[in-house]
Parts: C-alpha cells; sequence; structure tokens
C-alpha cells in the first residue's frame, strides 16, 4: 500500500481488532486496547473510529473509557469522542424481541439482545444456520426490519443501520471530512463499510481468508492487523 495523503481509520471490532470466539462475552480484548485505540488517534489527529456490529454499551465494557469515535448496532448509533451522539436508532419492537428471545431459548442458541438490534449466534450448533435464517427472515418481513448476516450469527436492525452508513455520516464531520477513508473488516457486513470507503475515494482492507467484493487489499489475521497499525 502506498502512502496515503490524509488517511482516516474504520475498524471493525470481532475478527479485525480482537480474534472471534465462541459467543460475544467470551472474547479476549489485549491489554489495554481502549486506550491504545486513543493514542492511535492521535497519531491520526481524530480520524479513527471503531464501526461494530456490537452495541455501544457492550463496546464501552470491554474498551472502557476511550476518545474515539464508536460506531455500534452496525451504524444505527454513532458517538464522538466525548461521548455525544451522533446517530441514534430505535430498539426493536418487543414483539420481535420476544420471538427471537423465545426461539433461542427453545433451540439452545444464543441471543443477544442490543440496544438498536438483536442478534441469533449459531456457533454452537452450526447445524442451526437455515432455521435461524428462516426466523430472522420472518420477523424482519413481519416488523419491517432488514437481517444481517455474519459469521454464525443473523441479526435484526432497522433499514438503513449498516456500516457504510456510519461512514458516510462521520466523513461529513470533522476531522474525517475531507480524508481518505480505509475500513478494516473480516466479515460479510464489512462489505457495505468498504462500499462507502470507496465512494469517497478510499479503499477497503480484508482481514482474514473471507472473499471479499470491496476490498482492495489482505492482512491475513488480526495480528497483522496490529502490526500494520502499529497497534
Amino acid at each position: 500500500m502506498d502512502e496515503i495523503e490524509s488517511p482516516s481509520l474504520f475498524l471493525d471490532f470481532d475478527g479485525t481488532l480482537v480474534e472471534i470466539a465462541d459467543g460475544p462475552d467470551a472474547i479476549e480484548p489485549p491489554g489495554a486496547l481502549g486506550r491504545r485505540l486513543e493514542t492511535l488517534a492521535n497519531r491520526f489527529d481524530g480520524r479513527v473510529a471503531v464501526v461494530t456490529g456490537r452495541s455501544l454499551d457492550n463496546l464501552h465494557h470491554f474498551l472502557g473509557p476511550s476518545a474515539t469515535f464508536r460506531a455500534g448496532s452496525h451504524g444505527a448509533h454513532i458517538e464522538g469522542p466525548d461521548r455525544e451522539v451522533l446517530r441514534e436508532a430505535r430498539p426493536l419492537p418487543d414483539d420481535a424481541i420476544s420471538t427471537l428471545a423465545d426461539f433461542a431459548k427453545e433451540t439452545g442458541l444464543l441471543y443477544e439482545r442490543k440496544t438498536h438490534g438483536g442478534a441469533l449466534h449459531y456457533r454452537s450448533n452450526p447445524a442451526m444456520m437455515d432455521q435461524v435464517l428462516s426466523i430472522a427472515e420472518q420477523v424482519g418481513e413481519q416488523h419491517g426490519l432488514a437481517v444481517k448476516q455474519g459469521k454464525s450469527v443473523a441479526e435484526l436492525v432497522w433499514p438503513g443501520a449498516d456500516k457504510g452508513g456510519a461512514v458516510r455520516i462521520l466523513m461529513a464531520k470533522p476531522p474525517f471530512a475531507g480524508s481518505v477513508p480505509v475500513f478494516l473488516g473480516d466479515d460479510v457486513t464489512d462489505e457495505d463499510g468498504m462500499a462507502a470507503a470507496r465512494e469517497h475515494d478510499g479503499f477497503g482492507i480484508a482481514v482474514g481468508e473471507r472473499p471479499f467484493t470491496n476490498a482492495s487489499y489482505h492482512l491475513p489475521t488480526v495480528k497483522d492487523v496490529y502490526e500494520w497499525l502499529k497497534l
């Protein structure tokens, strides 16, 4: 990769900054990751954002206080370094939450309730994929929700809540405006972020082995991400 003038960084979390684990709460972030990201942001004059499918409350739990931009729930909820809310969406309807939670309880899967979405995790039983996607699509159609599919997870969010939307919102604001966005991610939901980066004359970097449509470059592992970022 050639040297970039005025780059900005948009970083996925799971599979990019932390290794994928058996469940969302089983991850083991490197020590002081929040502070390390803040140091990284200082190197880029503040132009660093973590863009994740996790809720921001959950992300804060793992990163702690850190003066960085953060977009949670696939871009439905965005905060600035001072916790200023830049975008906030509605929670899912109660009926949708109940249906998903009941399905998870009946099948022994994990339902992760988020501030602006809900996720069914089937990593513990990959054979359930078709059933998970079917119930997610049924609930989505009933309530006008969008289904996001990731690694052993199906998530429902309000339409328009995607990582590309987060990139577009932040690129219209200082300190990101006028910069060259670089989006790093490992999963299908990161394609939206990479596509938005390309719209702003930036590019995507795929992490891991999954084939990507919108990535221009590739880093094999989370460890390589840290080495490339000097994080």
